[in-house]
């Protein structure tokens, strides 16, 4: 089994930052993929960002690309998600989520493991 803990959202003004982690505890040797969906009030999951245990491979989302920055502290068994120029239709709840598998990447279906979600909103 593997534990996932998120932290770090809040309420941040259009235009702002937030960096949220996901700390990851048990078997995080048998991962391979981790990464970072969001949910709003009425409307499905979607992928945000994933990136591989190791490497330096990493993917987006494209409404996120070039404003999200997804990163790894292997030694810490930590992942990032640094959110930069915030926008009102970035809120939501935000998931980390961890797979044995590396494909397909965008599918939650892959993902075996998810945090508990922190709440991110911006406010206009």
């Amino acid at each position: 089994q593997v534990q996932l803990v998120e932290s770090g959202g809040g309420l941040v003004q259009a235009g702002g930052s937030l960096r949220l982690s996901c700390a990851a505890s048990g078997r995080t040797f048998s991962m391979r993929l981790m990464g970072w969906f969001r949910q709003a009030p009425g409307k499905e999951r979607e992928f945000v960002a994933a990136i591989r245990w190791s490497g330096d491979t990493t993917y987006y989302a494209d409404s996120v690309k070039g404003r999200f920055t997804i990163s790894r502290d292997n030694a810490k068994n930590t992942v990032y998600l640094q959110m930069n120029n915030l926008k009102p239709e970035d809120t939501a709840v935000y998931y980390c989520a961890a797979t044995e598998r590396l494909f397909p990447v965008r599918d939650s279906r892959v993902y075996d493991y998810w945090g508990q979600g922190t709440q991110v909103t911006v406010s206009s």
